[in-house]
């Protein structure tokens, strides 16, 4: 309960000295313009009031304009090094011409009275951009206490299951070496590059002048190192390519008991 009315005291005073900067800011700034403005009348711009009254503002609002960057900096955390050179300019050239538009040979008082007006708008002004620059930080501050932290695990590694090597393909065997034949006995036959290499071992089988049979096919594959092969694979794949390459191969008659 006392932190709930202490905080509602802090605000009512910082609201309470809010409207008297802001009222001291308005006061000092019109006091300073006003000044500025008969300056103006009196060097030049007295035939052409609008521009006497316009005058003025080329310096009070460049230090106006420069305390609002700088708490537009302050809101982003960040300096600003125009906004500081601005405010500079504009308060010195306002203090400097306010205190030489007395004229010479004036008073001590008379300078002091002219430099107060843009000294205190500077002043009242940077105590009202102090205020907001302290309540931006502890904004900031309790919106970072507040925010959650989320804390992200990273998920355990799973292990990359053990991909088993593919087999490798039984090396293509090359026929074995028929006997020599005699010539007039033994057929010419044509250079084919199959697409399948086992058809190379079932090929010699038609030199018989008989279509091999299924057994004759198996036995052949295995003793040419293809191990055992399906029976669908010997006839469909194997025994069909052969015979697309050399058709008349399939004309034969087959062989003696043999299983076709």
């Amino acid at each position: 309960m006392k932190t709930k009315d202490t905080a509602t005291s802090g605000l009512g005073l910082a609201v309470g000295a809010a409207v008297i900067i802001t009222a001291i800011t308005g006061i000092a700034f019109w006091l300073s313009y006003h000044h500025l403005h008969d300056v103006a009348a009196r060097n030049g711009l007295g035939m052409d009031p609008a521009r006497a009254w316009a005058w003025p503002a080329v310096l009070d609002l460049f230090y106006l304009a420069g305390e609002l960057l700088i708490l537009r900096a302050s809101y982003l955390r960040t300096v600003d090094p125009w906004a500081i050179a601005l405010t500079a300019v504009g308060a010195i050239g306002s203090i400097g011409l306010n205190v030489a538009g007395v004229g010479a040979g004036a008073g001590l008082l008379e300078y002091v009275v002219a430099a107060v007006p843009p000294v205190a708008a500077l002043l009242a002004f940077g105590a009202l951009m102090r205020q907001l620059h302290v309540w931006f930080a502890r904004r900031a501050e309790t919106t970072t206490q507040a925010a959650p932290v989320v804390t992200v695990e990273r998920a355990e590694e799973q292990p990359t299951p053990a991909v088993p090597p593919k087999p490798e393909q039984p090396p293509a065997l090359e026929p074995a070496e028929e006997q020599p034949e005699p010539e007039e006995q033994r057929p010419e036959r044509p250079a084919i590059v199959y697409r399948d290499p086992r058809c190379a071992a079932i090929r010699p089988l038609y030199d018989d002048g008989a279509r091999p049979g299924t057994a004759a096919m198996r036995d052949a594959l295995i003793a040419a190192g293809y191990g055992r092969v399906g029976d669908s694979t010997i006839r469909g794949v194997l025994r069909a390519e052969v015979e697309e390459h050399e058709p008349a191969l399939a004309d034969y008659p087959p062989a003696i008991g043999r299983t076709a």
